[in-house]
């Protein structure tokens, strides 16, 4: 069985896609399939290549990476996509979410997380870096109110204010002991509100967990 990840990468800037190929180089597990230098050339790259992941970049000539995110979707094409940008703002990560990106990755991020990452969304996960995840929640706790809450799950299985931060916690890719230093609570209380949600929302594993939020638009 070969579990190689097989990358496409999109960036207009012929030096950030020669950075992360080095980065990715001497990971046994991960192949860098093919390279786009804009938003059109990314797309006949993706349909050539039908990689596992494309890493593209926000902002390019000839379709930004978030109109390039928005026509695979439309097109049906499943491959986890990652948003590689220098900009950490609101309305870009929105987006990009909105668009249809499994992560979005600042192009500062370090070799530890940008590897994180990678595996993560390859993994069907997601993975949002930084102060990211902050804005999700933000955005999460100002836009799903009470009664979409019972529209959506019933008054049995209303997601609360607490829920709804681990939840985008653990779409971010943070594990129970970062979760609990993130909302400063214990590593326990961390685990029972994770024990809860995907109780409530009736999920075995973060995969599963990254369909539901999705199919009831909690991300």
């Amino acid at each position: 069985m070969n579990n190689t990840i097989r990358v496409v990468l999109a960036d207009d800037h012929v030096f950030v896609r020669d950075g992360i190929k080095s980065l990715l180089e001497n990971e046994a597990n991960i192949e860098v399939v093919g390279e786009a230098i804009d938003g059109a050339d990314a797309l006949e790259v993706v349909g050539e290549t039908k990689p596992d992941l494309l890493i593209v970049d926000i902002r390019m000539p000839n379709l930004t990476g978030i109109e390039v995110v928005e026509k695979l979707r439309n097109d049906g094409n499943s491959v986890k996509i990652i948003m590689l940008s220098m900009h950490e703002s609101e309305e870009y990560v929105l987006k990009s979410i909105k668009a249809g990106a499994d992560g979005y990755l600042l192009k500062g991020s370090s070799k530890e997380e940008f590897l994180k990452a990678l595996h993560n969304v390859a993994a069907g996960g997601k993975y949002f870096s930084g102060d990211i995840s902050s804005i999700l929640i933000g955005q999460l706790t100002n836009t799903t109110s009470s009664l979409e809450a019972k529209q959506n799950f019933g008054d049995e299985m209303m997601i609360t204010k607490r829920e709804k931060e681990i939840l985008m916690l653990l779409l971010s890719g943070k594990g129970n002991k970062e979760i609990a230093e993130a909302l400063e609570i214990s590593k326990r209380t961390a685990e029972v509100h994770r024990f809860n949600l995907m109780k409530k929302l009736k999920v075995k594993n973060l995969m599963e967990l990254s369909n539901k939020a999705a199919e009831y638009s909690l991300i």
